[in-house]
């Protein structure tokens, strides 16, 4: 089962089940920790994000890893983000994210959220103000096709996109996303969406499996 892949539109196979590493309370620590635990379970797909917080720990424990020769960098797919603010430069975002994970590469790059905040709104839940009034997808796509180009990640996607913001994204995308990131049930067998294969990639499709088994007042 961790050894399973799937082949994606740009030519790259990803790992058909992965870590990821969102927590509420982004403690360094356990995340390293729990990076650790999967990969003696078998793990090879790690997925983060900026606005997680959890990129450098999620670094450190690949690095020791691979320093360590429990696993070859080859062998790891690195997933991570592209937050909301940093819409207007997604090449300097992913130069930092990579100083933060310690890499020279990522595997994937995924725009987060087809939403678009003022440069200086960097919190998870912004406020009705730091929004700006036009997504403006295309510039942000062309920075994407930068990043690809630049040798900064492997393949370039987005998550949370809707079936409609997709089909206005190939418009005008030199380079179609290989894959959409979306919360989906473990219960939907749908793993593709439009006639070029987008892969679709369920984060926490166990959530409302566990969620709809527990008795009322055992949440």
């Amino acid at each position: 089962m961790w050894k399973d892949e799937v082949r994606l539109n740009c030519g790259i196979t990803i790992p058909v089940i992965g870590l990821g590493t969102y927590s509420s309370n982004n403690d360094r620590v356990t995340t390293e920790k729990a990076v650790h635990l999967a990969l003696k379970m078998g793990y090879r797909h790690f997925d983060t994000a900026k606005i997680y917080g959890s990129e450098g720990a999620v670094g450190n424990a690949l690095r020791k890893a691979i320093e360590d020769q429990i696993i070859p960098r080859e062998d790891v797919f690195l997933t991570s983000k592209l937050w909301s603010c940093d819409h207007h430069d997604p090449v300097s975002a992913l130069k930092h994210t990579l100083r933060n994970l310690g890499m020279e590469y990522i595997d994937m790059y995924l725009v987060h959220w087809p939403i678009k905040l003022k440069p200086w709104a960097c919190n998870a839940v912004p406020k009705e103000e730091d929004f700006e009034k036009q997504l403006d997808m295309e510039t942000t796509w062309e920075g994407m096709q930068k990043c690809l180009d630049r040798g900064l990640c492997r393949c370039i996607g987005v998550s949370n996109f809707s079936t409609k913001k997709i089909e206005h994204l190939l418009d005008f995308a030199s380079v179609p996303p290989a894959v959409n990131q979306v919360y989906i049930c473990v219960c939907d067998e749908k793993n593709q969406n439009h006639k070029i294969m987008i892969q679709i990639s369920h984060y926490q499709p166990l959530i409302y499996t566990y969620e709809k088994r527990q008795p009322k007042g055992n949440k």
